[in-house]
């Protein structure tokens, strides 16, 4: 027994225990289509500098969104509701009132000069203006470590004024630290001359932007005007400091945010230590969070250089990242007030829920018999994997708190069809070696090995635009690539671990290792042969394909120009109803209801109860005439007897214009990505016919919709991700096979080398597809409105992937290449170019091929002969 696989299955079982662990013991989080979640209805007030318009409006909304997004809530919702409102709806918050304290502070950041203290000189209490309670920034976090001078006036152990009852300075709420310091102009400071405390501060009218507000230890200070805002800071991040031994926001300064602030620390430093006017304060929303001294070796007229900052301080972690999100997310426009607060009901129905569930149930067993009847005992193994990868790939999403929605699933559907296609692949290799003469249990390490580099570069490709979506998307999208990522990475462990670990397992026992009929390696054997005899050229009639390509994308754009898009309420807005009723609801039967007068997409929520006990119903629907709405009232009245409209207005969309925007250009980073990954793995060529492969799929898939007049919804715009995803993963497999066989064959045409790389890898795409098909097809026929739409999106993608990655995306690549043909590097070293010359497989008909060492040549024609 080797140790490489003693480690393996101790890795194995750890895996399983922990992630078994999690999923019994960690409550999941599902999104507001599956459980619902908090709303938050906010009301935009003016300002005397500011009234709401509609532009106030949309920029509140994108400041609120990645607030929201700040704050980890997965896949939220957010609508405007008339002029002055705005819904907020987030599934699995735990405190809603710390959610809707954040996302509704105005968060007005500012940085004053202090230009004094302002305290009444008749109050007792009152200090003298050179006593500081604020610690100068030195110590610990000053440059070079060094501290800062101490006050020569007082006597050992004296405490400055300001302290404690402990004898301790007053707390710090921050302190500022320079990155590199630089040399300060010879001459000594000039000091600046404090104010004359018998003379009556003037009001704030009286002084312009001039303001008095108590610091972070209650004493009345005069701040200067703002030298710079929240909008000059490009980022801020809470860490926590080894040093200092506490947390702290870093801030960095963005544009001329640098200099200003240069500016504005190099006056304050010209003031003699424990001054006031060395102070700079930190202001959000009219609350002085920080004011601390310049430190001490910060020279005057330089200031604090570099463009970076940081707040120190007695922050927890919790007050350090809710700071650091509001600088981070900006600033509100105007104010917003809270109108309402309530919980919602899930978006989809439970009966919707439960349809879904079975379907996925059903599904999958139809999956694990389809892999028992084609690999036997292989497919038992590839079963067991495949609830390895489940649980794992469950306790991975409980571990990072992360949502799970319909766009959700969407990934693991995806990700589900990748781990079954990594075992597939594992399989045929395994096979192909078994039929050279080798016994079952070095074919099952050399299919490993064999099939390694195709799941490797499939999952990475797809992993690349799962990443991209998750960095540069929000919302649903965002959603979506975190699920995906998720199910990727425990794909490649389910099948290159587990099913490794198993398949050794398995082959160590005689009965098993001795019957190659028991571990499938005779099925399939026949479906082999014909594909062998038969040696049907695909890259040879590539321009039937392009023909039947070009003609179905035709068809697909005059689908979407002749038809038009029928867009879901999530991009276009639509009317928003509540209703208050006076006998309880069933929303299930009364989402049926509705949808059999048409509206089959209505999102009806239950929104708990209002104050006199009388259940509320929220339903949004697309723009509707006024008959239709009243058909709509009807219909709640049938159900809840008495009603009182509460609301009837129209609302905005959810999907805004900066999420599409967001979502296209995280696409095309991705796409770009995946083809700048090919064109090293393979070359630009491959890499350019999987885009074109891809583009292909989605514009057919998107003309069919538009000529059925399908909703193109949020539930949409995950199915085609996931068509996506899965197109350039097919063709991968097969670019793949193509390089291996192109090394074996360098003298050979690659059309040649490309035609028999397709249909060596066919079985593996049939099985595949076939294998994903199953849950897909029972939830189509099973799970409602909703589903039934994103299944069929999901079926006609993967047929419509499978024909272009064995039909068009090698035709294309061939193509390239024979007009660029790559430099091929011969055994000996010298490098030639090899022509991809067309139709190259009827042309050497007759002739034997070599495949390599411990490969079975195929007979071209050879079935003819008989």
């Amino acid at each position: 027994m080797s140790s490489s696989f003693v480690w393996r299955a101790l890795v194995v079982l750890v895996v399983l225990a922990g992630a078994t662990f999690m999923v019994f013991t960690e409550p999941v989080r599902l999104g507001l289509d599956l459980r619902g979640g908090t709303q938050i209805v906010l009301e935009l007030q003016d300002t005397e500098q500011q009234e709401v318009d509609d532009d106030t409006a949309e920029r509140t909304l994108e400041v609120l969104r990645r607030r929201v997004d700040a704050l980890g809530v997965a896949e939220p919702t957010l609508q405007r509701q008339g002029t002055r409102r705005i819904i907020v709806e987030l599934p699995g918050v735990t405190d809603p009132e710390e959610a809707e304290n954040v996302i509704g502070r105005t968060a007005q950041l500012a940085f004053h000069p202090v230009l004094g203290l302002a305290l009444d000189p008749g109050d007792p209490g009152s200090e003298a203006p050179g006593s500081e309670p604020d610690v100068p920034a030195g110590g610990e976090d000053a440059p070079g470590g060094e501290e800062a001078p101490t006050d020569p006036e007082l006597a050992p152990g004296e405490e400055p004024a300001g302290g404690d009852a402990a004898g301790r300075p007053v707390a710090t709420l921050a302190s500022l630290v320079l990155d590199s310091a630089q040399e300060a102009p010879a001459g000594e400071p000039e000091p600046v001359e404090d104010a004359d405390p018998d003379v009556p501060e003037p009001s704030p009218d009286d002084r312009g932007e001039e303001r008095i507000l108590p610091d972070d230890t209650g004493m009345p200070i005069r701040l200067g005007p703002a030298a710079l805002t929240g909008d000059h800071v490009a980022s801020a991040a809470a860490r926590f400091d080894d040093l200092g031994g506490g947390w702290r926001v870093d801030i960095d300064f963005r544009g001329e945010g640098g200099t200003l602030w240069a500016q504005l620390t190099g006056e304050a430093a010209c003031a003699p230590p424990g001054e006031p006017q060395r102070r700079v304060a930190i202001v959000l929303d009219d609350d002085v969070i920080s004011s601390p001294q310049v430190a001490v070796d910060v020279q005057c007229g330089v200031g604090i250089t570099g463009g970076s900052t940081v707040i120190t301080g007695n922050f927890t972690q919790a007050e350090a990242q809710e700071l650091a999100l509001l600088i981070r997310a900006g600033a509100l426009p105007v104010p917003v007030e809270t109108i309402a607060q309530s919980t919602v009901g899930p978006t989809l129905g439970e009966t919707a829920i439960a349809n879904s569930i079975r379907a996925v149930i059903l599904g999958g067993i139809l999956t694990i018999v389809f892999l028992l009847a084609y690999y036997r005992f292989l497919g038992l193994v590839a079963a067991l994997a495949l609830g390895a990868y489940g649980v794992i790939a469950y306790a991975v999403l409980l571990g990072l708190d992360a949502v799970l929605t319909l766009p959700g699933i969407a990934g693991f559907v995806l990700a589900i069809g990748m781990a079954v296609d990594g075992n597939i692949l594992v399989f045929e290799r395994a096979k192909e070696e078994h039929a050279t003469g080798r016994q079952v249990r070095p074919s099952m390490l050399a299919g490993f090995q064999r099939a390694f580099s195709a799941i490797a570069d499939s999952n990475i490709t797809t992993l690349i635009a799962a990443a991209t979506l998750f960095f540069f998307a929000t919302g649903a999208v965002r959603g979506f690539g975190v699920t995906l990522s998720i199910g990727v990475v425990v794909s490649m462990f389910s099948t290159l671990v587990v099913t490794r670990v198993l398949i050794e397992i398995a082959v160590r026992i005689g009965a098993i290792r001795n019957r190659p009929a028991l571990v499938g390696m005779k099925v399939g054997h026949r479906f082999r042969r014909l594909l062998a005899e038969r040696r049907p050229d695909i890259v040879g009639r590539s321009k039937l394909w392009f023909a039947v390509s070009g003609l179905l994308l035709v068809l697909a754009v005059v689908g979407m120009f002749a038809r038009g898009f029928n867009w879901g309420i999530e991009f276009t807005g639509g009317n928003l109803f509540e209703y208050a009723v006076t006998e309880p609801v069933d929303i299930d039967e009364l989402r049926s209801d509705i949808a059999a007068l048409g509206f089959p997409r209505a999102v009806i929520q239950d929104t708990g109860v209002d104050e006199q006990g009388r259940q509320r119903v929220t339903i949004r629907t697309p723009e509707l005439s006024e008959g239709d709405a009243e058909r709509i009232q009807d219909a709640v009245r049938s159900h809840g007897g008495q009603l009182e409209t509460l609301q009837d207005e129209f609302v905005g969309p959810t999907i805004g214009q900066e999420l599409r925007q967001r979502a296209l250009i995280a696409l095309f980073i991705a796409l770009g990505a995946q083809l700048l990954y090919m064109a090293i793995r393979f070359r630009w060529t491959y890499g350019t016919g999987a885009v074109l492969a891809m583009f292909h799929d989605v514009v057919i898939l998107i003309g069919l919709f538009a000529w059925m007049g399908k909703l193109i919804d949020g539930v949409f715009v995950a199915a085609l991700l996931t068509v996506i995803g899965y197109s350039v993963n097919d063709t991968v497999v097969v670019f793949d096979r193509v390089r291996e066989e192109r090394l074996k064959r360098i003298r050979d045409p690659l059309a040649e080398v490309a035609n028999d790389a397709a249909l060596e890898t066919l079985p593996r795409t049939v099985n595949t597809g076939l294998s994903t098909l199953f849950i897909l097809v029972t939830l189509f026929m099973l799970g409602g409105e909703t589903l039934t739409d994103f299944a069929l999106a999901l079926i006609v993608g993967i047929v419509v992937g499978t024909y272009s990655s064995v039909f068009a995306a090698s035709p294309v690549a061939v193509a390239l290449e024979s007009r660029w043909p790559a430099p091929v590097r011969h055994a000996s070293g010298s490098v030639s170019r090899q022509p991809a010359t067309a139709g190259g497989a009827r042309k050497r008909a007759g002739a034997a091929r070599g495949t390599g060492a411990g490969r079975q040549p195929i007979k071209p024609g050879s079935g003819k002969k008989r």
